[in-house]
C-alpha cells in the first residue's frame, strides 16, 4: 500500500495527489477528468471511467487449433461470462463445419449474443444487450420459477410414466443455464466497471450474493435432470405404491425448503432462513426411508429409484445452502439486499 498525506488547499478543498505510475499506466494527462465512486466500507474508489457505459472489450480466438467441438464451445462460454463485448472467431483457411455449428448453439443458448459479421475466415459475435436491462432480482426469480417447474414435473413423469415430460424437462436445463451465465457475466462486468453497479442500484458485494444464488439454483436444477433421466429407465417397471408415495412425499418436502429459501432470501428473513435449514433433517431421513424400501426391488430399478430419492435430497440440501447465504448476507448487511438496490 502506498501512503500519501492529505493536503489542504485554499482553506477548504483536501487534495491528494496521484501515484504517477498509475496516472501514467492510464494515460491521464493535466486537465483530464477522474471519477470519485465513495464505497460502502468507505474506501474511494478512483478510475478514468467516466461513464456508466461497460467496458468495450475484445477477445479473439483462433479456431485452426481447435479440433474439439466442445472445447471451442466452452471457450465462447468463457469469453461471454468473463464479460467480453466482442468475439471474434478466426481461422487461417477454411472453417470447418463444426465451427459455423457451435457458434449457432453459442448464440442460441446465451442472451445477448448474436453474430454480427461472418466471412470464409472470420466470425465476429458482439453483445446486444444492456445489462442494466436485466435486473439480477427479475433473472433470480425467473430461474427459480423455471427449475421449480422442472423438478415438479420430473417426479409427475415418474407418476404417470410420461417419458416425453421426462425428456422435456432435461430440454428445459438450457433455459436455467442461460440465465445463470448471464448473471455470471452481469457479476464480472460490475466488479470491471463499478459504475455500472451504481447503474443497476446494488454494490460489487451484491452483486456476489446473487451470483452464488443463481449458482445454486442451477446445480437444483441440474438435478431435476437427473431425476428425470433416472425416470426414463423405471417406466414400465410395477411400483409400489408405498415408495410412490414416500418419494412424492420427499419432493413436496425438498420443493417447499426450496420455497421458503428464495422467500427469506427476498423477505431478508433470517430467523425464516434458519428455521429452513433445520428442516432439512426430516427430508433426509425420509430419502434414507426410501433407499430403505428399494432394496427389496429389482436391482435396476432399485438403483434408479435410488438415485432418484438421492436428488430430492440433494436438492432440499442445495435450498438449505441458499439459506446460508442469506444468513451470511444478512450478517454482513442487517438491512438486506433491497438495502443497495433502487426502489422502481
Amino acid at each position: 500500500m502506498e501512503i500519501r498525506r492529505v493536503q489542504v488547499t485554499g482553506g477548504a478543498s483536501y487534495v491528494v495527489t496521484l501515484p504517477k505510475e498509475w496516472a501514467d499506466e492510464q494515460k491521464i494527462k493535466k486537465n483530464d477528468p477522474v471519477g470519485l465512486i465513495a464505497q460502502p466500507d468507505g474506501t474511494l474508489l478512483v478510475t478514468n471511467k467516466i461513464t456508466d457505459e461497460p467496458l468495450q472489450r475484445t477477445k479473439t480466438i483462433d479456431s485452426s487449433t481447435i479440433a474439439d467441438p466442445a472445447l471451442l464451445f466452452r471457450m465462447l462460454i468463457g469469453a461471454y461470462i468473463t464479460g467480453f463485448s466482442t468475439i471474434k472467431i478466426t481461422t487461417k483457411e477454411k472453417f470447418p463445419p463444426f465451427v459455423r455449428s457451435t457458434v449457432r448453439d453459442f448464440t442460441q443458448m446465451t442472451i445477448g449474443q448474436e453474430v454480427v459479421e461472418e466471412t470464409a475466415t472470420a466470425i465476429s459475435i458482439k453483445d446486444l444487450l444492456n445489462p442494466a436491462e436485466m435486473p439480477f432480482e427479475n433473472t433470480i426469480k425467473r430461474m427459480y420459477v423455471i427449475v421449480r417447474a422442472m423438478h415438479e414435473d420430473a417426479i409427475a413423469a415418474l407418476e404417470t410414466q410420461n417419458r416425453s415430460l421426462a425428456q422435456d424437462v432435461i430440454n428445459r436445463d438450457t433455459d436455467a443455464d442461460r440465465l445463470n451465465w448471464l448473471i455470471a457475466r452481469q457479476t464480472t462486468m460490475i466488479l470491471q466497471n463499478p459504475a455500472l453497479a451504481r447503474k443497476m442500484g446494488l454494490t460489487p458485494g451484491m452483486a456476489m450474493y446473487y451470483f452464488l444464488i443463481s449458482r445454486i439454483i442451477e446445480r437444483v436444477g441440474d438435478h431435476a435432470v437427473r431425476i428425470a433421466e433416472h425416470v426414463v429407465p423405471v417406466m414400465g417397471a410395477e411400483l409400489d405404491n408405498k415408495i410412490l408415495t414416500a418419494i412424492k412425499k420427499a419432493s413436496v418436502m425438498s420443493l417447499e425448503t426450496f420455497d421458503r429459501s428464495i422467500t427469506s432470501f427476498f423477505n431478508t428473513d433470517m430467523k425464516d432462513a434458519h428455521r429452513n435449514i433445520e428442516s432439512i433433517n426430516a427430508l433426509e431421513k425420509i430419502c434414507g426411508d426410501i433407499n430403505n424400501l428399494v432394496l427389496k426391488m429389482d436391482t435396476p430399478v432399485a438403483v434408479n429409484l435410488g438415485y432418484i430419492a438421492e436428488s430430492i435430497r440433494r436438492s432440499g440440501e442445495y435450498a438449505g445452502d441458499i439459506s446460508e447465504t442469506v444468513i451470511n448476507l444478512l450478517v454482513e448487511n442487517e438491512s438486506g439486499p433491497h438495502k443497495d438496490r433502487k426502489t422502481k
